[in-house]
């Protein structure tokens, strides 16, 4: 059974000022979620407008940097620090290139973001059944080499510490050794204040594509050197950047 779950102020305000739009996008969002006659990139020019319009109508600005260090040939795996609901809406907004996400099965009783991660083609991880997690890390290794893109957040759980990361879970990094693909660290800062909080006034998000590390780099290397090396370099765009904008919310 779904889960009906209060809607942050920010998101209510995102919904009334898309009033006219919301039955159009809904209903697509539904038939998209489990029709697999639609195409990847019609289903993700969905997500898109879903993301360029939440954040024009709900007073957030999204700074992206980095993007055109992206991988021009698909196959990746994109590992961002995580902050909130908001993350993968400010990815999508700014990236014009599709990907699915994998994410925490609990998403799945939630109404409307489980259709969300379905019309992405993303999938669901329960963290207390290793068997099962391990099945998701294959099955995602496989679609990566099969050209697909993904996202991972690497923490497991967003941090609620602001801008300071929590444990990166080595294991989250063993799709990229099988799939012998470029990870993609990415940056980013400030995300958890659009929902986390009552306002609604204008805050600042920055996204940062930090450049790729290629399978040649990390090859050899355990699961928790790797996690750490992308730890410590996200940790460091974060600590050059996280006062660049909001010092009234902080």
């Amino acid at each position: 059974m779904s889960k009906i779950v209060k809607l942050p102020k920010r998101i209510r305000l995102m919904l009334f000022r898309n009033a006219i739009h919301v039955p159009r996008i809904f209903f697509r969002l539904m038939n998209y979620a489990t029709n697999e006659t639609v195409s990847e990139e019609k289903k993700y020019e969905l997500m898109r407008e879903i993301g360029v319009r939440g954040c024009k109508s709900g007073n957030v600005t999204v700074h992206g940097y980095g993007f055109d260090l992206l991988p021009q040939q698909s196959g990746y795996i994109m590992f961002p620090n995580h902050q909130g609901l908001f993350d993968v809406v400010g990815l999508i907004s700014l990236n014009t290139v599709p990907f699915s996400v994998v994410i925490k099965k609990e998403a799945y009783d939630i109404f409307c973001l489980r259709q969300m991660v379905q019309t992405m083609g993303g999938l669901f991880m329960d963290r207390d059944d290793p068997r099962q997690g391990l099945q998701i890390i294959n099955e995602m290794a496989k679609q990566v080499k099969d050209g697909r893109n993904f996202l991972i957040f690497p923490e497991g759980t967003r941090s609620k510490n602001g801008n300071k990361l929590g444990e990166f879970k080595s294991g989250s990094f063993k799709a990229a050794t099988k799939a012998k693909c470029p990870i993609v660290p990415i940056a980013i800062i400030d995300s958890f204040l659009p929902f986390d909080n009552t306002l609604t006034e204008q805050v600042d998000v920055q996204i940062h594509v930090l450049p790729p590390i290629p399978y040649e780099e990390y090859q050899g290397m355990k699961t928790v050197e790797i996690a750490n090396m992308v730890k410590e370099r996200i940790e460091k765009v974060i600590a050059q950047n996280e006062h660049n904008f909001n010092e009234q919310y902080r």
